[in-house]
């Protein structure tokens, strides 16, 4: 791409994908909720049929008002079943679902694995058509008016086989992901349990705790928040009780990634006790620098790991300036990678900080000074 393009125009990503979908026939989708009809948006795009159920009748009705499928029929006879409803009872509706529709794939797309998977063998359920799944994928609101066809666009969506999955059915979830925008990924239940322990639910903890000390901070200290505070704390915002649900359906793991993050917070507290100490300084130094490791190892767009640069400019507080700067961005032929946004208390002007590739920072800042913007500062 040559033009700049706001993150956010993903719907815009997904309008361009091909229409011929690769899932055909009936796609049952229990669970209404925002994964539930974000896949039905997105599947209903590319031409397939799908047919929606939920225990709450109002849900139902609310994801059938906003285009997410039409209600769930007697006489369907779905090709594939996704199962999005709470993880408390996801293994009851695969058990049901399995049941019910003999002739059909079921999968989940529950934030955890092992612990539906354990629950079926353990009540003697026959498996071989069942495949969980999950799409790494999701949004701090939930519900149906809160989903997006968009939201799987470039994002993992992991696949657990066992030795009893055929290929076929394999295949078929496979489709699902890659007819929504997504990049399957094959690893067991153990395997995405332990790695989603690492990159979300403990992620989702130190949010929160965090955010938690703003909750009694006196309101002239949160009047300084910056930028930094925002990204480490927005994920603070989800729903408590799904959260809970997650959390304990993957404990043990969790606890392990806690256990050694409270470990490496004591190491640097202790540091910090007694920072003139010999060895405090690089105690805390080595703590900064393994971060710095550790993003770096984090893939960038499309999965890459592709570092940027960014660029942060200064934007006037009126009407149409985000337009103009990514208009003149197309003019320069900028590909604006990503995008933040950070207002500034009590000023008139926002930062607005893109990500480019080395090779276009100094055409954007000359380019864009030439045309009367303020560069703030450029960061590698």
């Amino acid at each position: 791409m040559t033009t700049a393009r706001a993150p956010g125009a993903a719907r815009e990503s997904a309008s361009e994908r091909p229409r011929a979908p690769r899932v055909r026939g009936t796609v049952r989708i229990v669970g209404a909720g925002l994964l539930g009809s974000s896949i039905g948006h997105a599947l209903m795009a590319e031409g397939v049929d799908v047919a929606l159920a939920d225990a709450s009748p109002a849900q139902l009705r609310l994801a059938v008002d906003y285009g997410a499928g039409r209600p769930a029929r007697d006489g369907d006879e779905p090709a594939l079943i996704v199962v999005a409803v709470p993880p408390d009872v996801t293994a009851d509706v695969i058990e049901r679902e399995l049941a019910a529709h003999p002739g059909a794939v079921v999968t989940d797309v529950a934030s955890v694995k092992l612990d539906p998977l354990h629950a079926l063998r353990e009540r003697g359920v026959d498996i071989s058509r069942y495949i969980g799944s999950h799409p790494m994928a999701g949004r701090e609101r939930g519900g149906a008016i809160s989903a997006r066809a968009d939201i799987f666009v470039g994002r993992p969506w992991v696949v657990c086989r066992d030795e009893e999955t055929s290929a076929a059915d394999l295949a078929l979830v496979e489709a699902l992901a890659l007819d929504l925008g997504a990049t399957p990924i094959e690893m067991t239940p153990d395997e995405h349990d332990r790695a989603v322990a690492l990159v979300s639910h403990v992620p989702q903890l130190v949010a929160s705790l965090l955010a938690g000390r703003f909750a009694e901070a006196p309101e002239g200290l949160l009047r300084l928040t910056g930028q930094g505070a925002r990204d480490t704390t927005r994920i603070a915002a989800s729903a408590p009780e799904l959260w809970v649900q997650i959390l304990g359906a993957n404990a043990e793991r969790v606890v392990d990634v806690l256990d050694a993050l409270a470990a490496d917070l004591s190491a640097v507290a202790d540091a910090l006790r007694a920072p003139d100490e010999p060895g405090a300084r690089r105690a805390v130094a080595d703590t900064i620098r393994r971060g710095n490791d550790g993003v770096e190892r984090l893939p960038g767009k499309h999965g890459q790991n592709r570092r940027f640069e960014t660029v942060v400019i200064m934007v006037d507080d009126r009407p149409g300036q985000l337009g103009r700067l990514f208009g003149e961005l197309g003019e320069l032929e900028v590909n604006v990678e990503d995008l933040r946004l950070e207002h500034s208390p009590g000023a008139q002007f926002g930062l607005a900080e893109i990500s480019v590739v080395p090779t276009a920072v100094k055409r954007a800042t000359e380019g864009l000074e030439a045309r009367g913007w303020r560069i703030a500062s450029i960061n590698d």
